[in-house]
């Protein structure tokens, strides 16, 4: 009775601790990982929605107003001290405003070409790149650079765009531009009034590294090893976590739904919002679904060995078909010989050795996805099948040589 409460309590720990495993993946996939962290954002740098927010930032970063007021005023007062009558000196000075929106569709029309040329994509991921320590600085405290954290805002600096911008206008024949100074101008990229609670849970993540997803794994191993109907207790330990991986998801969904209805849209267009949170996001989601299929196919595979009727019914079927095609090979001279009769001999252990290589390779590799398991699982289903032919074929051949 203590080995079954043992055995329960175990299982259900690692349940527990499963979407703490998936955020512990991702945390460290995305933030401690420079090259998978820039392959995650560089997309961003096409999204529509996002060179939109670009263009909007690099033009009120590149305000060159005080520029253009500044040059009309010279112009009026140069008139008038070549007399100029002062009515027609306003009005020049009046022109400002008009100089103002030329200035503004000149400033739009460069960023525009910028930010949706190669210019910008490399501008973009040079600066994510740069900035990954940043990154790491702002879900952790530590750190600097291009990507910060500024009460409760996550920006992304793009001072280097405007750059672009200020020697374009230069080039295309606004010289006043070369006196736009060096601006900081940031990107928001996330906004919450939980950002420090988003960080104190992000170190704690960190701090977790590696071994999380291997305690989950050893306390629901275990729990399955304690138990005394192992198999039944694996299919539970499998839906437990198929479960947990819902509920992350389930979790994430509404996350992104607080965040989207929480982001002002002075700050950012929920368009914009949208893609960077998809995107920030897209891998742990793709580790939510990689677990949720994973808990299936095991559950679903524990079930299949089991002792029910339909468990029974399908394994039938799979021995009969290896045994009709053992004699139709049988009939049209194909032999395998002795390595059927050892296959058959042996059977047990090569269906063990089967099912734990994909289970090896599941766990060598690296990021896998829920298309990673359904490739093993048909590795896994024609390993079997190749097993259970050739044991047909060697049982086929023990009968017809006894005859």
């Amino acid at each position: 009775m203590a080995r079954s409460a043992v055995s329960a309590l175990l299982i259900l720990l690692g349940c527990l601790l499963v979407p703490v495993s998936v955020l512990t993946v991702w945390v460290h996939d995305n933030v401690l990982d420079t090259d998978r962290y820039v392959a995650t954002v560089a997309p961003l740098a096409r999204d529509p929605a996002i060179q939109n927010a670009a263009v909007d930032r690099v033009g009120e970063a590149v305000d060159m107003r005080r520029n253009s007021r500044e040059v009309t005023a010279d112009i009026a007062a140069w008139l008038r001290s070549h007399g100029l009558p002062a009515k027609a000196a306003d009005t020049i000075e009046g022109l400002a405003p008009q100089l103002d929106s030329a200035l503004d569709q000149a400033v739009r029309k460069v960023a525009t070409h910028i930010v949706h040329s190669e210019q910008f994509v490399a501008v973009w991921t040079g600066a994510n790149r740069a900035a990954h320590t940043a990154v790491v600085g702002a879900l952790t405290g530590k750190g600097g650079g291009p990507v910060g954290a500024e009460g409760d805002t996550v920006t992304l600096n793009v001072g280097a765009a405007v750059d672009k911008v200020r020697r374009q206008l230069v080039d295309a024949g606004f010289p006043s531009a070369s006196g736009i100074p060096d601006i900081h101008q940031r990107l928001v990229l996330f906004h919450s009034h939980r950002l420090d609670t988003i960080r104190h849970g992000a170190r704690l993540l960190d701090l977790a590294g590696n071994w999380m997803p291997a305690l989950t794994v050893t306390l629901g191993g275990t729990g399955v090893l304690l138990a005394r109907r192992r198999r039944r207790a694996l299919a539970r330990a499998a839906l437990g976590a198929a479960a947990a991986s819902l509920a992350l998801a389930l979790a994430l969904a509404v996350g992104r739904r607080y965040y989207l209805d929480h982001v002002p849209p002075s700050v950012l267009s929920r368009a914009a919002a949208s893609v960077i949170f998809d995107t920030v996001t897209r891998f742990l989601r793709v580790t939510v679904l990689t677990v949720l299929v994973l808990g299936l196919v095991v559950a679903l595979g524990a079930y299949l060995t089991g002792p029910g009727r339909l468990p029974r019914a399908v394994r039938g079927t799979a021995e009969r078909a290896a045994d009709s095609a053992a004699c139709w090979g049988a009939a049209h001279g194909m032999r395998t010989g002795r390595a059927g009769t050892w296959t058959a001999d042996h059977r047990r252990g090569l269906t063990t050795a089967a099912l734990l290589v994909p289970a090896g390779v599941f766990a060598l590799w690296n990021h896998p996805t829920a298309l990673t398991v359904l490739f093993l699982v048909l590795v896994l289903l024609a390993a079997l099948a190749l097993i259970a032919l050739l044991a047909a074929t060697g049982r086929t051949g023990a009968a017809r040589g006894s005859r």
